[in-house]
């Protein structure tokens, strides 16, 4: 039997999709949709339940936490390449797929970790749905419910390569933070980066890796639609929080999930090797060893390292 090649899957457009093109290439041979749905406790979501209730026609539920490290001391961080492997072909996955994956956030807060995985794992043709399920819903095209068929057989098979240049470790960020050509950005929420609010995670210390500068993941989207925002705002906030585009970047967050998010809007913009640090605060801050600031980032324009706020 000769299996397909890669030129069967319709080629994708970048690490965006909107909502139109997938429309128009829904059902495609060796296009795969995935819900990569997540929510904190907290927030109170069951993400299975509301991917049976709604979800994109043909979609397949990508279960973040099952296709992660099962036996972590830290939330949803990397498998081993052969348990990804496993959990890419129970969705469809093979080397000659394009990926298109989604969440029903509105922020995009979790299918950035699914596409940044993706990607980790070397598959090249992965993008994610911009706007989510809300904004598909929004411009009204199709939507299915019920128990989900069996995931179609897959053509081929999944080979994990990893990209090691896309993941950082604790150590690394050691090394980072006194590394002149490297930034540290932090995706959490103001409150939590400054150390005022508390963690969701119990036992973790509040605060940020020192030096690290806050660009917090909502503030990546639109909030009337849920898309992301322009390059030109997004290059706005960067400079607002004294980040340079120039510099190797990191991204990190609370458990490494709206990291991925700073990943993907950059990989957007055309800067395509910005790594995320994997173990992020649920790492970091339940370490008595590892430094810790708190307080707003002292920022400076993107190349000064005064330290020196701007006015």
């Amino acid at each position: 039997m000769i299996e397909p090649t890669k030129a069967s899957a319709p080629g994708l457009p970048g690490p965006s999709v909107s909502s139109g093109w997938l429309a128009a290439n829904l059902g495609q041979p060796g296009l795969v949709v995935l819900d990569g749905s997540w929510y904190l406790p907290a927030m109170q979501r069951d993400a299975t339940r509301e991917f049976r209730d709604c979800r994109i026609p043909g979609a397949r539920f990508f279960d973040i936490d099952r296709c992660s490290d099962p036996l972590p001391s830290l939330p949803h961080t990397l498998p081993a390449p052969e348990h990804f492997k496993e959990c890419a072909e129970e969705a469809g996955v093979s080397d000659s797929s394009s990926v298109v994956v989604y969440d029903a956030s509105g922020v995009n807060l979790s299918a950035p970790r699914v596409w940044w995985t993706f990607r980790y794992f070397g598959l090249k043709t992965v993008a994610l749905l911009d706007g989510g399920l809300g904004h598909w819903r929004r411009l009204g095209y199709a939507t299915e419910s019920g128990e989900p068929g069996r995931s179609p057989a897959v053509n081929g098979s999944f080979t994990p390569v990893p990209r090691s240049r896309l993941l950082r470790t604790r150590e690394d960020m050691m090394g980072a933070i006194a590394a002149e050509d490297v930034q540290i950005v932090d995706m959490r929420p103001p409150g939590r980066f400054v150390g005022f609010d508390p963690e969701p995670r119990v036992g973790l210390r509040r605060g940020h890796i020192p030096g690290s500068r806050n660009v917090p993941y909502t503030a990546l989207v639109d909030p009337g639609t849920g898309r992301a925002v322009s390059n030109e705002a997004l290059l706005r906030l960067l400079s607002e929080a004294g980040v340079d585009p120039a510099k190797d970047l990191v991204g990190t967050c609370g458990s490494g999930t709206t990291a991925c998010a700073f990943a993907w809007s950059m990989a957007r913009s055309g800067y395509d090797d910005v790594a995320v640090y994997d173990g992020s605060w649920s790492e970091w801050g339940s370490r008595e060893d590892l430094p810790v600031e708190t307080g707003p980032a002292a920022v400076g324009s993107p190349g000064d390292e005064s330290g020196e706020p701007l006015p």
